[in-house]
């Protein structure tokens, strides 16, 4: 077995967190400063601070749970929705060759986020990495994050931009 290697990672582990949540607070914030790119009745859409990826989101339950199961189908009908229509937002609009999707429940699976569920999105394209990480410590981000941001925002229009939070 070959060792994946992501040593940029550890400005991120060792980083000060913020305290609450995440998410909760991506909805208490105002859209751009959250990198929120949009909201439906029970979803909400943002890029990721620490991407693995230009394009790298994640979507989240605006309300405050981790128990995938025990989600009300209305609230799991409208999740799954958003997902698909997030991928089909970013193949349009990035081009990406594939996707990694992934959703971690509990610490053992690697979940950096306990309590509040929610699926990453990483775009991916052929050769998208390279000798970088390995040999020079550093990883290649081909765009800033606001850039990434302003890129995407307006294709995320179907979002319903409501501002309120369900925290």
């Amino acid at each position: 077995m070959s060792p994946l290697w992501a040593p940029w990672r550890m400005t991120y582990v060792e980083s000060a967190k913020e305290p609450g949540c995440i998410f909760c607070a991506a909805l208490a914030r105002g859209a751009t400063a959250a990198l929120r790119l949009g909201t439906t009745r029970h979803a909400m859409v943002v890029l990721n601070r620490y991407p693995y990826q230009s394009g790298h989101l994640m979507v989240a339950p605006r309300r405050h749970t981790a128990d995938l199961p025990g989600l009300p189908d209305d609230e799991h009908a409208d999740l799954a929705a958003t997902l698909r229509r997030t991928l089909a937002t970013l193949r349009d609009r990035l081009e990406p060759d594939g996707f990694n999707v992934g959703l971690n429940l509990g610490v053992c699976a690697g979940a950096g986020v306990l309590d509040h569920l929610h699926w990453h999105v990483v775009p991916r394209w052929t050769g998208d990495t390279n000798f970088m990480p390995v040999l020079g410590d550093v990883r290649v981000m081909p765009q800033l994050l606001g850039e990434t941001y302003a890129r995407l925002h307006p294709a995320f229009a179907w979002l319903d931009q409501a501002e309120s939070s369900v925290c």
